[in-house]
């Protein structure tokens, strides 16, 4: 994987903004977020319905509803971040309220008279699909490599002279350029050879270590409003479409710092300070289909297919280098700005996350007309999504050669670096008359090939339920074990650097609705 993610980092490093292969899974590896209620059961309501979450996840599970119905939601998480890079641990905090899934269902009817078991069912419905509100913070000593030979290693790949990269038009006006600006980076001759070298070079060539310290945080979130057509035959048979609009809104604040440890004065460098200002915004659009049937009255079977969604993106990009030199003393600050005619970088692009299916299944004890005598059910849903599918395309309708080149080799490797997963989810309730308890359990796989630890996310439930003469109240608590990692950067000749990430996210969702 090291090979081919140095390839694209020194492909795309002539593009005055590009995408990463992170942005790959960053729409797709995502967990449930639904109503109180179904993020209780785990998000298990694939064949279930009768939920306005149903939305998202099976639009055939709109159609088991007989009146009509408000809902309105809301999320309250805490997000623990705790990291470990080069044997030191760290970790970052932050809280986040968000309006949670919220809509109305309508009961449209009969079809005709003569077919009274035959009803159709419209909704609408908004949610936050992904919330990307977390800090990151891990710090540690590396005598190994340093941060800013990445932008050695790229201004050595675009062979352009120094004049050429500090030019008002630079190709590399966010790494490259700023860096040789600030003499973080300049030429040397070693041996008679012209060679580019990184100022920290010179601490880890004496054998000494570098302070490394990474922040990243990051805000924004991802939304979907979506509208349902749902139909029943007599509850036998139900069949659903939503048309979903995504919106995108993320922004990320990335700053790398990077001192020396030896405390000596003769050699060159005594820190730098790279801050990286990065936004995505947009929109698009999915479609999903969904079918539920049941063979006996007790049982419910369920399956959907979500398309994807076709995003239309907009990045924005700053950064701001600040290097402190020795030999002599001196401060140098550059901001990209300098080289890109005093505006940010942008580029505008279509990304296309992967599709998914969803199995389910449930078992409804007492599955009766009569709400008030069924006493529970247990409930599990399959997922099978292929993060290796996510493709990147330009929005121009006639691409450069370079740019049909690029989004070739970034889609292929994409395709190497991500694999399909399993998501597993089930879930229950008991009814007391107008009380429920539930409980429920989430699993996301691995959506990597190859990586430097097993990925994944957990997610344990539970929650209290209240239903009396048309009003319902559900409140839930559910916590999320995330593992995975993050690379602050990647070199050419150089095993890739990261840090091992363990998020922990309680959270508390709260849904009131009505029935009409």
């Amino acid at each position: 994987m090291q090979k081919i993610l140095t390839v694209l980092l020194f492909f795309i490093a002539a593009k005055a903004q590009a995408q990463i292969p992170e942005d790959a899974i960053k729409y797709s590896w995502l967990t449930f977020n639904g109503t109180a209620r179904a993020n209780a059961i785990g998000g298990a309501i694939g064949s279930l319905g009768g939920d306005i979450s149903a939305n998202f996840v099976n639009p055939a599970g709109i159609g088991f509803y007989r009146t009509n119905e408000a809902v309105i939601s809301q999320n309250f998480g805490t997000i623990n971040t705790k990291t470990t890079f080069r044997g030191f641990n760290n970790s970052g905090k932050n809280n986040n309220s968000t309006l949670g899934t919220s809509g109305l269902v309508f009961s449209l009817g009969n079809n005709n008279e003569e077919e009274s078991n035959f009803t159709k069912t419209a909704s609408i419905a908004f949610t936050q699909k992904a919330n990307f509100n977390q800090n990151i913070y891990y710090k540690g000593l590396n005598n190994y490599s340093s941060f800013s030979e990445q932008f050695a290693d790229e201004f050595v790949n675009s062979r352009l002279s120094i004049d050429a990269a500090l030019n008002t038009r630079s190709k590399l006006p966010f790494t490259v350029a700023p860096a040789l600006y600030t003499y973080l980076i300049d030429t040397v001759r070693v041996n008679g050879i012209l060679k580019v070298k990184a100022a920290p070079e010179y601490i880890l060539e004496a054998g000494q270590a570098l302070q490394q310290e990474f922040t990243k945080i990051n805000s924004g979130g991802m939304y979907e409003l979506a509208g349902t057509y749902a139909i029943s035959n007599g509850n036998k048979w139900l069949g659903g479409i939503t048309l979903g609009i995504p919106i995108v809104n993320f922004k990320s604040n990335t700053t790398a710092r990077e001192s020396d440890t030896s405390k000596r004065t003769n050699n060159y460098f005594e820190s730098f300070t790279y801050n990286d200002i990065y936004t995505t915004k947009g929109a698009g659009y999915n479609v999903k289909l969904g079918l539920i049937y049941r063979p006996v009255e007790y049982i419910r079977l369920g399956l959907a297919y979500h398309s994807g969604n076709v995003l239309s993106l907009t990045d924005e990009r700053e950064t701001n280098l600040i290097t402190k030199v020795e030999n002599p003393v001196a401060t140098f600050e550059a901001n990209s700005k300098i080289f890109t005619e005093n505006t940010k970088g942008g580029n505008s692009y279509v990304q296309k996350s992967p599709w998914k299916l969803i199995a389910s299944g449930s078992y409804v004890f007492r599955e009766v007309e009569d709400v008030k005598k069924q006493r529970g059910f247990i409930a599990a849903d399959i997922e099978y999504t292929n993060h290796g599918g996510s493709k990147f395309n330009s929005k121009s309708e006639e691409p450069s050669q370079d740019d049909q080149a690029y989004y070739k080799q970034l889609n292929g490797i994409v395709k190497d670096i991500y694999k399909s997963t399993i998501n597993a989810k089930i879930g229950g309730e008991v009814k007391f008359n107008t009380v429920m308890a539930r409980l429920g359990f989430g699993y996301y796989g691995n959506p990597y090939k190859d990586a430097p630890i097993k990925a994944s996310k957990m997610v344990f439930s539970t929650g209290l339920g209240y239903r009396n003469k048309g009003f319902f109240v559900d409140a839930t608590y559910a916590y999320q074990i995330a593992k995975d990692f993050d690379v602050p950067y990647r070199l050419q000749n150089a095993e890739t650097v990261f840090a091992n990430t363990k998020g922990n996210v309680g959270a508390i969702s709260i849904t009131l609705g009505v029935k009409m």
